[in-house]
């Protein structure tokens, strides 16, 4: 089937950016100039296209990506809106695995921002070509040329100013264009076009120059235009713009334009900048893939006469049609009603009616060719992370990679009732959102549900009271903690039942040893000359790992454990997959037992933006709550303090800082890594949960 778009006419984009700099307000005028909405919601307002969800509204911030779909110039533009809060990190994490540019917001008086590194980090990790938009040129504060020099040292990148602005706060009234050397008056109706202007007598020395620097720097990057630079010959706008195409394609550096959103000043030339320097599709290295058969690497071009291969991101229940799988494809295409294999869990699914997301709005389409970011229904056992692709040529690609929880909070239902809505609940919950663990404590009989931060548990608390009608009890929330061993240990597992009849009977000796810290668990299999039949070993690997659910010290999971089988015995008669599952538990408990186990509890990245003259009392505070101060930035009267500080001592930090600063301070929270609980500590968070065994 022909394509409605050519594959080098599709971009595929997100809006990135810190909390409060702007995203939804850009997309939304976006939206408005692309023709998709008649009029531009505002997120004050709760009007929004892109923040549909009953929590966003209310909360006035992007709690879940968005996507959608809209044409500019002849170019079809899927963009997906994340959100900028660092609890629903993992929104962004998947957005940008399935995206091929990104639009990088800044706020023009607050510059590169603590989850503005966040993003760019993840934006490097899956080497995202990326444009940057400056806005809020019109507030109090704003400085354009500050926001590009911290870009510059706080994110190790190369910006490329091709716009600079007239004027700035109040006497915003323009755009200088350094690449035609030309400049434009936004008067702020959104309905208005820029028009085109002088560039003022007092601004032309200043455009002049940087524009110069502009061409030095891209003669650094660029041959085409190095050689150009060389002979002297004067270099044209179309040849600048190519080269700069050049440059951002191969991540070699940022181009950086400005202008404020909210006045609907310089988005019509963002947009231009997003056709004329992101990449489509076509543009984007070939996907890489492994067989099912031998895991044999394979490429896939992005050509609609490739085998089809896609890769699930998102998974969202609808309350009209129920459950939406997102998908991008990479390669190839397919019709609604299709067969396609689901390599990741080796199941096959027929694709449902296609749909061209916009927001929450949907519009049916018949075929998803490459390149197409689009949601199906009728996928019941494909999540996110999992490769759809072709049943006659199954291959795997790389999945997407979550962070862990790391705070938690017990949760009961009121009513047999609520019971049950719970559970279904909880379940959707947990296919939605990767982040977000549930899990039953024995002990004491609660239903526990973990998240990356306190907002994301209160976001989920209140969908489960609001959009599914469960009415709950719902604790403090508490730290997830968990343990791990510094020595090895030799330790042997002995499960043996007689009981007249046919017994059971495992046994298996391991070696415990700790592994490199966040490198999680490996299982080594060493058991030679039959000692225990191959087909015992999978469940002693089980019930290991069951075994390390519950730790040794306080009940918190075991991690960064290498664990290798290397002798044992059975019985011809006795000896089951259930016998060595049990062997396998009590080796591995036994063993860690012996192996000096500690507490690790979950330190967080901390940043504080604070006038300066309440610096020393929010230092003193940070270092009370054991928190170890890394850097401190001053610029102007403000203050910016990056620490580390363990989760446990940040709960309520935020209404003591209020107090401290008179409100005038913000700070942020980042999850950095697990290190070891303080000795003096370990029975204290050991005997909260009842569990202080070995300590």
């Amino acid at each position: 089937m022909s394509r409605t778009i050519p594959l080098e006419q599709v971009r595929n984009i997100g809006i990135i950016a810190h909390i409060d700099a702007g995203k939804t307000t850009l997309t939304e005028r976006i939206l408005y100039y692309t023709g998709v909405t008649y009029k531009i919601g505002e997120v004050d307002d709760g009007t929004t296209v892109m923040d549909w969800m009953e929590e966003e509204r209310k909360r006035g911030i992007t709690i879940t990506s968005a996507a959608i779909t809209c044409s500019w110039n002849d170019h079809r533009i899927n963009i997906i809106d994340t959100p900028g809060h660092v609890d629903f990190t993992a929104e962004v994490e998947r957005s940008l695995r399935v995206l091929d540019g990104g639009v990088v917001i800044f706020d023009a008086v607050q510059g590169v921002e603590a989850q503005s590194e966040t993003v760019w980090r993840q934006a490097d990790r899956y080497n995202v070509p990326r444009i940057c938009f400056v806005n809020k040129m019109e507030r109090v504060g704003a400085d354009f040329y500050n926001t590009v020099k911290m870009i510059i040292d706080r994110l190790h990148a190369k910006p490329l100013a091709i716009q600079i602005p007239i004027g700035a706060e109040a006497d915003f009234q323009g755009i200088i264009d350094l690449i035609e050397n030309r400049a434009w008056s936004v008067d702020g109706e959104r309905d208005n076009e820029p028009i085109e202007i002088p560039i003022p007598e007092a601004e032309k020395p200043k455009a002049t120059e940087l524009r110069h620097k502009l061409i030095e720097q891209m003669a650094e990057l660029d041959d085409q235009i190095l050689i150009a630079f060389l002979d002297g010959t004067e270099i044209s706008p179309e040849e600048i713009r190519a080269a700069l195409r050049r440059i951002t394609l191969a991540n070699k550096a940022v181009p950086v334009l400005c202008g404020s959103a909210l006045s609907n000043r310089g988005v019509r030339l963002l947009l231009d900048a997003v056709v004329n320097y992101l990449p489509s599709p076509a543009d984007m290295p070939p996907v890489h893939a492994v067989t099912i058969k031998d895991n044999t690497p394979i490429i896939h071009e992005a050509k609609d006469n490739e085998p089809f291969t896609a890769l699930a991101f998102k998974v969202v229940t609808d309350p009209f049609v129920g459950r939406l799988v997102y998908f991008r494809v990479y390669s190839g295409q397919v019709k609604a009603s299709d067969q396609v294999f689901n390599s990741t869990r080796g199941k096959t699914e027929r694709i449902g009616r296609l749909f061209l997301m916009h927001a929450n709005r949907r519009d049916e389409i018949e075929v998803a060719d490459t390149g197409a970011i689009i949601s199906t229904l009728g996928l019941k056992n494909t999540f996110t992370g999992d490769t759809l692709c072709s049943q006659t040529q199954p291959v795997l690609l790389e999945s997407i990679r979550f962070p862990e929880p790391v705070i938690s909070v017990a949760i009961e239902p009121r009513t047999r009732a609520d019971q049950d809505k719970m559970g279904d609940a909880l379940r959707k919950l947990t296919e939605e959102d990767p982040t977000f663990k549930v899990n039953f404590n024995e002990e004491t009989g609660q239903i526990v549900i973990a998240g990356m931060g306190e907002l994301h548990l209160e976001v989920i608390v209140h969908r489960l009271l609001s959009e599914f009608g469960v009415t709950a009890k719902v604790g403090r929330p508490r730290v997830a903690y968990k343990e791990t061993i510094t020595t090895a240990a030799r330790a042997e597992g002995r499960f043996i039942r007689q009981s007249g009849g046919h017994g059971q009977y495992g046994h298996v000796w391991l070696d415990i040893e700790p592994a490199v810290r966040g490198s999680g668990f490996e299982f080594i299999n060493k058991v030679k000359g039959g000692t225990i039949p191959r087909q015992f070993i999978p469940p002693i690997e089980a019930g290991v790992r069951e075994a390390l659910e519950g730790g040794i010290i306080a009940g918190y999971p075991l991690v960064d454990i290498k664990v290798t089988a290397f002798d044992g015995s059975y019985h011809e008669v006795d000896s089951s997959e259930l016998a060595f599952k049990m062997a396998g538990s009590m080796a591995l408990k036994h063993g860690a037992a012996k192996a000096n186990p500690i507490l690790l509890e979950p330190i967080m990245r901390m940043e504080v933006v604070t006038p300066k003259e309440f610096l020393g009392d929010i230092i003193g505070d940070v270092t009370s709550r054991r928190g170890h101060i890394e850097a401190i930035e001053t610029h102007g009267d403000i203050c910016i303090i990056q620490a580390l500080i363990p989760l446990a001592e940040t709960f309520g930090y935020a209404t003591t800082l209020r107090s401290q600063t008179q409100g005038r301070a913000s700070h942020t929270l980042e999850f950095h890594s697990y290190q070891e609980i303080p000795a003096s500590l370990t029975k204290e968070v050991a005997e909260r949960t009842g569990l202080a065994k070995y300590v």
